[in-house]
């Protein structure tokens, strides 16, 4: 026996085709939407995550802050501390350079040169006197120049002849003088090389023929 389809077989696979495309269709667009609402949901927790990390950048770095503002105060209160340590070494340390002046300048002032003022300022030392002649001036520089242990670098400041009236009325012809000189700290005394041993016999014959 012979079945013969009669109805309308064409409609109905068009209206199959047509349902199996829309249910495509919804099920395309739940998995997009599934798909961006799980990178949603991953951008949210990566950012949280990421704010998470810069609130606690944020706070660590306030407390690097404080740390460096202690550290500087901590430095500045040391170097405080050092300039005052420095001032109090100073002081012991040139607490008897003015003894040492004073018997340097008995030692090398010559005969003739009357020392009527004494001022030190610092390291700077200025000397005014009267003197018979120039040379006794010229004198002390040298003596100055070249055999103190404290008394260095003499400056001529001023140097002018004056008449002064003696006991017996006599006039005499002297000379007011003022020079300048610079004090040698006992830091800088003990900082001079020392001479080694075997110097004096290494000198030149002429200078060891004048030595001698």
């Amino acid at each position: 026996m012979i079945l013969i389809n009669l109805l309308p077989h064409r409609e109905e696979r068009r209206r199959r085709r047509k349902t199996a495309y829309f249910l495509g269709l919804g099920l395309a667009a739940a998995a997009g939407l599934a798909v961006v609402g799980i990178w949603y949901l991953v951008l949210q927790q990566l950012t949280s995550s990421q704010q998470e990390r810069n609130t606690f950048l944020t706070g660590e770095i306030k407390k690097l802050e404080v740390q460096i503002k202690d550290i500087a105060s901590l430095k500045s209160e040391i170097e405080s501390l050092k300039a005052r340590q420095k001032a109090v070494e100073d002081l012991q340390i040139d607490r008897n350079v003015p003894v040492h002046v004073l018997n340097e300048l008995v030692k090398q002032t010559p005969e003739g040169v009357y020392l009527t003022s004494v001022k030190q300022d610092g390291q700077m030392l200025t000397v005014s006197g009267i003197a018979q002649t120039n040379e006794r001036v010229s004198e002390l520089l040298r003596n100055t120049a070249n055999n103190s242990e404290w008394l260095v670098k003499p400056d001529l400041v001023e140097i002018k002849a004056s008449t002064v009236q003696a006991a017996n009325k006599e006039q005499k012809r002297l000379f007011d003088f003022s020079v300048r000189l610079s004090v040698k700290r006992p830091l800088e005394k003990t900082a001079e090389p020392v001479a080694a041993p075997g110097a004096a016999a290494s000198a030149p014959p002429a200078a060891a023929a004048k030595k001698a």
